[in-house]
């Protein structure tokens, strides 16, 4: 029954958009700016699909609520990685882009080996983040191919959003750990859920 899950069009297309990533990285090392730019559009056309499908197919599954932020996660740190190394992104947001994902991978699974925590739900600040990279790395690569002043002035606007996003949502994220440990530590009841932190 797990296997099925894979099968389904919410999960293909997530997979779909894993798929993406090793031509866009190809794409980029090729100085092709254009088919990178349209191939990550894609991607994350992809990525509003698959919850869409999800909701209106009723085919959300466990295999999808897992497989969906780690291929946004993957798709995300790739490209700031990326695009750092070739000096189109500063290193100083893909420092933040990956210490805050790490701090909350470990947090998380600290609260999970505790107490079996995995109701961590986006945030409003986490989400704003998210639209932030996908903003920034969008414009990045729009600047590459239209030297415009307009695109610069939005790619640097989104980029210090990333940054302050970033810091907003893990500050969140440190203050809703910290109330989670409170309550084990008082014995209140917790719900468990399958959502994982984005």
């Amino acid at each position: 029954m797990k296997l099925r899950q894979i099968f389904t069009a919410p999960n293909q297309l997530t997979l779909l958009r894993m798929v993406f990533l090793p031509f866009i990285v190809d794409n980029l090392v090729d100085r092709h700016y254009m088919t990178a730019l349209v191939l990550f559009v894609l991607a994350g056309l992809s990525d509003g699909l698959d919850g869409f499908l999800a909701r209106h197919l009723h085919q959300q599954t466990l295999l999808g609520q897992y497989l969906d932020p780690i291929a946004d996660k993957l798709l995300l740190s790739t490209m700031f990685l990326s695009l750092s190394v070739m000096h189109m992104i500063p290193w100083r947001y893909t420092v933040m882009v990956f210490s805050r994902d790490i701090s909350i991978v470990a947090a998380s699974s600290v609260l999970y080996a505790i107490a079996g925590l995995r109701d961590f739900r986006p945030s409003i600040f986490g989400k704003a983040n998210t639209f932030s990279q996908v903003a920034a790395i969008f414009f990045v690569l729009l600047f590459e191919v239209y030297h415009i002043e307009w695109v610069y002035v939005a790619r640097s606007a989104f980029l210090w959003a990333t940054f302050a996003f970033t810091v907003i949502s893990g500050v969140h994220y440190v203050f809703l750990a910290q109330h989670r440990m409170r309550q084990i530590a008082q014995g209140e009841p917790q719900v468990v859920g399958k959502k994982q932190v984005a």
